[in-house]
């Protein structure tokens, strides 16, 4: 049978996957044509998680959780815009070309606000988490503070330290996602026992 938050979960962990994987192997191999790929994909495999875990929890956080999940869904697709952009098309310039692109023009600028509606996105949306009490508490908490530091800490030069955060954030997504399957299994089990009308 078809479950909403099912699909969504295993967008969550594909997207926290998507992630993870390629930041260890860069550890090891530096920045590739491949791994730019699957980080620039990721972004939009989050975007059904969190509407799921917002639907799940609404009941709880209401107004306040409304808003928080609205600005988070927005600098969510800004900032997937932005890491679309940055691994697929500038990921093959030359670095005196970004240099030239960026120098000029609303795009530092734009880029640096898209980061910073979407920190402050997670760290609203990381507090509903952690006030709701519905996820697990070290996800949530990493939610709201993970993912804002993620959001600036990422166009940094890579480094070890970029590498632990994309394999963090990973993490996070796939123990929310985990999370929220147990919740749509659980409630598939009560459904199916159900007594059934005459």
């Amino acid at each position: 049978m078809y479950s909403p938050f099912r699909t969504a979960a295993l967008c969550g962990a594909l997207s926290g996957l998507l992630l993870a994987l390629p930041a260890l192997i860069e550890a090891f191999t530096g920045e590739t044509s491949a791994t730019s790929v699957l980080f620039a994909l990721s972004p939009a495999f989050a975007l059904p998680l969190l509407t799921a875990l917002h639907r799940r929890q609404s009941a709880v956080t209401g107004r306040f959780g409304d808003l928080a999940h609205t600005v988070n869904l927005v600098g969510l697709g800004l900032f997937g815009g932005a890491a679309f952009a940055a691994n697929l098309v500038l990921f093959h310039f030359d670095d005196a070309v970004i240099d030239d692109a960026l120098a000029g023009g609303p795009t530092v600028p734009v880029l640096s606000g898209s980061a910073a509606v979407f920190a402050v996105g997670c760290a609203l949306f990381g507090a509903t988490l952690i006030r709701a009490r519905v996820f697990p508490r070290i996800p949530s908490w990493g939610y709201a503070v993970v993912l804002p530091l993620f959001a600036f800490l990422t166009s940094l030069p890579d480094s070890l330290l970029t590498v632990a955060l994309h394999i963090l954030v990973g993490a996070v997504l796939i123990w929310l996602a985990a999370a929220l399957w147990q919740h749509a299994e659980a409630t598939a089990l009560s459904t199916s026992r159900l007594p059934v009308a005459p």
